[in-house]
């Protein structure tokens, strides 16, 4: 066996791992990201982000490959309007669409002037319907243009956590000899069924599954005959669309018996005609088929000693929503920055604490929030009645703005020290004076201090932080009441100041020696 050095081993390569090998680069860490699988997976997954996901690509300047491919998938509907005779323009998903629980949200009925809504920059004006395979190629693009090292066709089977360090033994797929690999850290990003978290013994409670489900595209005859859209019948709920063979079904029969089995087209086929009640589909070959669960858990802490845990390895929860892909990237941008100035010796390990404190509440939110949508796909007669209640609230202005909020992810913000209204929350993308966006200034995957008001004792205090903290000093036109503003590298504001009002100079110098550690001595 052999052995290289890493400061961190990421285990799994899907979006969440590749972005945070990213994050980790940025940061200056030596990192390698390994995952079994020798080639992008492309089942049919995650097809959507939501504002948050979309905010972090844009700061990290990968905004301009999501609109390519969004644009890429427009062309491909509108080729499909054609075929239709219907003047060649499709029916696009609007802003911020989503349903809950199969109740689709009315955009005639959603308030865009919604004050939570506002100063989110270009990352709003992005298509969301980016397939995860897509958001992984361009996530292996953008790692490769940094210097990730990412290996393909390799498994992680074992390691060890000396408190030290991590020795992780891989296993090639080829079947070579296995190697040791010493790193700093590992972090499991390696899916629902994670070995990282099984080996390093987290604790994972939650509730057990209720449902079997299957998402699939498929060639079948007999579609004419299923509803489109989401359908509730007396046995589950099926969809049928948007796009022609793509199909989900969802009964409440309990897990499958055999969790680990391969799903087959016949399974896929007999589950669509119980649910639709047509037994004229038939499936003829299957192009994607996954099978999923509504079983759902969380892993009590994020961090076991130089083991961490993030994505689907840290949280299990049915895929109603679309919350998953963006929960992981959430934790993702939030744990690299803080892991990386950890490995560089510029912060104590203790920093590492704040990213289950902030990341944990969401990801307990996220599992409620698809815990109550099976509530309402129950076939009982109480849960039929409720969601006919809810349908009704979803069905206004009020409900309508609330319930997309929510599915957007403008409300998620973090308990930070400090009394501004921005404190905690995701910066506001400001346009500045001199041409460009706040959002613009986070692609190095640094922190931002913005001196809105030409003051340098303010930027005296950001003196021993060089590498760590970009200082710009320009002015907002559009906001003259925000004096400077703190931004962490993840893009969350960590200390702001209205001038006269608000957080203190003494609170700057407390907000960054919290964050990127106690400032360097001069030469």
């Amino acid at each position: 066996m052999t052995t290289t050095d890493y400061d961190v081993v990421v285990a799994g390569a899907g979006p969440v791992g590749l972005f945070l090998g990213c994050e980790l680069r940025l940061g200056g860490a030596r990192v390698l990201v390994v995952e079994r699988l020798t080639e992008v997976d492309e089942t049919i997954k995650a097809g959507s982000i939501n504002t948050p996901s979309a905010v972090a690509f844009y700061r990290r300047g990968l905004l301009p490959e999501l609109a390519a491919v969004w644009e890429k998938i427009l062309s491909g509907l509108r080729a499909f309007a054609q075929t239709r005779g219907d003047g060649g323009e499709p029916r696009l998903p609007p802003k911020f669409a989503g349903h809950f629980a199969g109740i689709m949200m009315s955009t005639d009925l959603f308030d865009d002037s919604d004050p939570a809504f506002a100063d989110v920059g270009p990352a709003g004006e992005a298509g969301l319907g980016v397939p995860q395979a897509e958001l992984e190629r361009i996530l292996a693009a953008h790692a490769e243009k940094l210097g990730v090292e990412v290996r393909r066709g390799v498994e992680l089977t074992g390691f060890a956590d000396d408190g030290g360090g991590v020795t992780v033994t891989l296993a090639p797929a080829d079947g070579s000899a296995p190697e040791e690999v010493r790193a700093g850290w590992l972090v499991g990003c390696d899916g629902g069924r994670s070995t990282v978290r099984k080996l390093a013994g987290f604790d994972f409670p939650g509730t057990p599954p209720e449902i079997t489900g299957y998402q699939a595209v498929v060639d079948m005859t007999g579609a004419e005959r299923l509803g489109t859209g989401w359908n509730t019948t007396d046995t589950g709920t099926y969809v049928n669309g948007p796009f022609p063979g793509r199909v989900l079904t969802v009964e409440f029969d309990g897990p499958p018996a055999d969790r680990f089995a391969p799903v087959t087209k016949e399974e896929l086929q007999a589950a669509l005609r119980r649910v639709s009640g047509v037994p004229e589909v038939t499936v003829h070959k299957v192009r994607s088929l996954t099978r999923f669960t509504d079983n759902a858990r969380q892993a009590t802490t994020y961090r076991k000693g130089r083991v961490l845990l993030a994505g689907d390895a840290a949280h299990v929860h049915s895929p109603f929503g679309g919350q998953g892909l963006n929960l992981g990237v959430g934790d993702a941008m939030n744990l690299g920055w803080k892991l990386a100035a950890v490995v560089r010796g510029r912060a104590p390990e203790t920093l590492l604490d704040s990213y289950t404190a902030e990341r944990h509440p969401i990801g307990a939110w996220v599992l409620d929030w698809t815990r109550a949508q099976i509530a309402l796909m129950r076939p009982d007669r109480h849960a039929r009645a409720l969601r006919r209640v809810v349908t009704d609230l979803a069905l206004t202005t009020t409900g309508t703005t609330y319930l997309v909020k929510q599915i957007s992810g403008v409300w998620q913000h973090y308990d930070l020290p400090g009394d501004h209204l921005l404190t905690g929350h995701s910066a506001p993308d400001l346009e500045l004076a001199d041409g460009t966006r706040l959002g613009d200034r986070l692609h190095t995957g640094r922190a931002l201090l913005l001196d809105l008001t030409d003051d340098p004792e303010l930027r005296a205090r950001a003196d021993g932080y060089a590498g760590l903290v970009d200082v710009v000093t320009t002015t907002c036109p559009a906001r003259p009441d925000l004096a400077a503003l703190l931004v962490r590298p993840d893009g969350f504001v960590a200390w702001a100041s209205d001038g006269g009002r608000g957080d203190s100079g003494t609170s700057l110098a407390e907000a960054l020696e919290r964050w990127f550690g106690a400032a360097a001595l001069p030469a």
